[in-house]
């Protein structure tokens, strides 16, 4: 079957599709929620009380694990897990690839009389071992080593992974070397939480609380993502192998009505959405908000917040089951950062703040923030970490797909930079001259019309264009992609936070030595953080050119690339920082910054291949053979005397000899792909592939616009985004 015979019989699968009703009768959602969770209701109505005192010890205050419970811990856990129709068990842990990565192994284990019994000891829950040297490790493991440990995260309830031919349960792990070195997305986070609540404890403890709870990181991570239907996708290989196009022509309707945003959403994506919600409400995910978002085809969804380790695994099992949910409707659900050039790119805005039971979140500025010292001080603490370590934070959102969308008019420019508001702005002017004496307070918004009550305006406005927005009681980090895990920005985000908390505290008790009353010492420090700091501030248009020049003359750094980005994450500053802290060693480190670049380069190479497949099989045979047709009708005009002059047939070639002269060159650079160090691999692939590439396209997607519709073969950016 020819590839255009293929994309018209997708269109025509496409339209004859049929939304089924949704099977919602099972039972309404609030009863659905952590039906499928080992968490601490179950534990508490099965295990012994002493037992589940201690393990919510451990979850709530970060207390250590008594291992010699482990043994009652499983046995409940596996009749749980039973009774729920699990055969299998899985240690499920996050390597450096990004994804989630899971080994089953079954409960039953033969005995002496040849048969067989459930079995599920207390050291199989707490260890496991796959092998570690077949994950992205940069350098930690050779492929002689492969030694690697799973380990229970009792942090991280349990869960039923539900399957129509069978149920597993999935025990959320960290994943380590034999020399006890990370190797996966966790360890980090779990470590980087720790090393924040102690310097947040100590703070709280200077302000006079008593009473101090272990303080936690919340995060709550905004999805974007598109739907394609399936037939569309198993039509576009670049899609299969790229999970992005790598042609496509700019539809002649794209977003620039902004009729999708917030629109109506169509039937069989609001049934999709309806059955995710069910599929997550019973693995504990709070599901929260749901709408069309601004791209043709794509949409939104934002969970609750939660404590950042749990929000992290959350997040990873909520694209798991997007995709299979997404399956199970005809669709496929797209998490690359931009699959469709020229409309908007998704990402995942990884909304955060810090609190504890007793001091409540401790970014909530309160009616009158100026008064509120302990927000001012937490919140100059964002402020010094953000500005001192801008480049670490753009390292940890670094990648090649990522970097289609940061700098464009759709998400945040590369530039870290933070946005306060007007509000908050004022305050800290305040301090910065001498001690702040007000607040900014919020307005009253009069509509005019009788019968709808006068609405409150905040003090502030918000600013989509910053990549670090105060929102009112947390900030947004806008910058993270959709296909990525929140671990790296919220390991980045933890451990600067314990730097400047730590600082903070350490001047403190220097005032107070000295002398100095509490309000006095917090202007004192503040004071000095804003005019040390204060340049990251900026509340204008972060899309604007002058403020590519303006961010130059305060020293913030513009990492376009992450060939640029990269290498800051292994300063020798950064270096210190997370060494200090106890988060990531310096081989640790270092690894990590291989790993995303061997994933850069290798993303693009990929990418490469694909090009010059489609591009040789796919697009130039359409295009030869439309090239013959229009030669055939001016050979016969010209036989008859007829006038044989076609614009369109010297378009068509001109088009097609820069197709092949682009394709000679990417296929060069493809062949030469070379580095000695990934370093240089990745700087190969920014500065030679992605260049050739981008002259394939052009040539393609030019013909694309010329080439007899009958005869293209790939189906368009007009089809995928609006037929559904």
């Amino acid at each position: 079957m020819s590839g255009s015979i293929s994309r018209r019989e997708a269109i025509k699968a496409v339209t004859a599709h049929s939304t089924p009703e949704c099977a919602t009768a099972e039972a309404p959602l609030a009863d659905l929620f952590g039906v499928n969770v080992f968490g601490k209701s179950v534990m508490k109505a099965r295990l012994p009380k002493n037992v589940y005192k201690k393990v919510a010890a451990t979850i709530d205050e970060g207390l250590p694990l008594d291992p010699a419970l482990a043994d009652v811990i499983a046995t409940a856990m596996k009749d749980w897990a039973i009774e729920k129709g699990a055969s299998h068990y899985a240690h499920v842990f996050y390597p450096l690839t990004g994804f989630t990565a899971e080994k089953h192994d079954s409960f039953l284990e033969p005995d002496d009389a040849g048969a067989s019994l459930a079995e599920f000891q207390g050291k199989t829950l707490l260890q496991g071992e796959p092998d570690a040297s077949s994950f992205p490790n940069g350098g930690l493991r050779g492929t002689f080593e492969a030694r690697g440990y799973t380990g229970w995260d009792v942090t991280s309830p349990a869960y039923i992974l539900e399957n129509p031919n069978g149920n597993t349960l999935c025990i959320p792990t960290v994943f380590i070397s034999w020399t006890g070195e990370a190797l996966d997305k966790k360890t980090p986070l779990l470590r980087s939480q720790q090393a924040m609540s102690k310097q947040a404890m100590r703070l709280l403890s200077l302000f006079g609380h008593a009473d101090v709870d272990t303080v936690v990181s919340y995060a709550g991570a905004e999805q974007e993502y598109f739907l394609i239907d399936e037939h569309f996708y198993y039509a576009r290989p670049d899609l299969m192998t790229c999970n992005r196009t790598l042609f496509g022509a700019k539809p002649s309707k794209g977003q620039e009505f902004d009729d999708h945003y917030f629109g109506a959403i169509p039937d069989r994506v609001l049934a999709f959405m309806i059955e995710l919600d069910r599929e997550l409400f019973k693995q504990g995910i709070p599901s929260k908000t749901r709408h069309n978002e601004v791209a043709p085809g794509q949409f939104e969804i934002a969970p609750v917040f939660e404590r950042s380790v749990l929000a992290h695994d959350h997040q990873q099992l909520m694209m798991t089951t997007m995709k299979k949910v997404a399956e199970r409707h005809g669709m496929t659900c797209l998490l690359h950062e931009k699959p469709f050039a020229g409309v908007n790119g998704s990402g995942k805005h990884v909304n955060f703040s810090l609190g504890n039971g007793n001091q409540g979140n401790l970014l909530n500025p309160g009616d009158t923030p100026h008064e509120n010292m302990q927000f001012l001080t937490f919140c100059g603490a964002i402020i010094r970490g953000v500005h001192k370590y801008g480049g670490l934070l753009r390292a940890a959102v670094a990648s090649a797909s990522n970097d289609h969308r940061l700098g464009a008019n759709e998400a945040p420019p590369a530039i870290i930079s933070i946005f306060l508001g007007e509000q908050l702005m004022d305050v800290f002017d305040q301090i910065a001259k001498g001690g702040a004496t007000d607040s900014k307070q919020a307005g009253v918004i009069e509509l005019g019309v009788d019968t709808l009550p006068p609405m409150k305006a905040d003090p502030g406005d918000r600013n989509r264009t910053s990549p670090f927005a105060f929102t009112g009681n947390r900030f947004e980090y806008r910058a993270p992609g959709s296909n990525q895990s929140i671990s790296d920005p919220m390991v980045a985000i933890n451990t600067i936070l314990a730097d400047s908390l730590d600082y903070i505290a350490t001047e403190l008790e220097a005032s107070f030595a000295g002398g100095l009353e509490l309000a006095d010492a917090v202007q004192k420090v503040l004071q000095q953080i804003i005019t040390d700091h204060g340049a990251v501030i900026f509340n204008g248009d972060g899309y604007a050119d002058a403020w590519q020049e303006e961010a130059a003359a305060r020293g913030l750094k513009n990492l376009r690339t992450t060939v640029e980005a990269v290498p800051f994450m292994a300063e020798k500053e950064n270096e210190e920082l997370f060494e200090k802290y106890g988060v990531l060693s310096a081989r640790e480190l270092e690894a990590r910054k291989d790993v995303i670049l061997e994933q850069y380069s290798l993303t693009i190479l990929v990418e490469a291949k694909e090009s010059v497949e489609i591009a040789k099989t796919m697009i130039l045979p359409a295009a030869l053979r439309y090239q013959g047709e229009l030669a055939s009708v001016a050979a016969n005009l010209t036989t008859a005397g007829l006038d044989a002059t076609n614009p369109l047939l010297s378009e068509l070639t001109e088009q097609i000899g820069a197709l092949s002269a682009a394709l000679a060159t990417l296929e060069k650079g493809v062949e030469g792909f070379h580095g000695e160090s990934e370093s240089e691999e990745a700087s190969y692939a920014l500065e030679t592939l992605i260049p050739a590439m981008a002259s394939v396209r052009e040539a393609v997607d030019a013909l694309e616009s010329i080439v007899a519709d009958d005869l293209w073969p790939l189906p368009t950016y007009n089809e995928m985004l609006t037929i559904l």
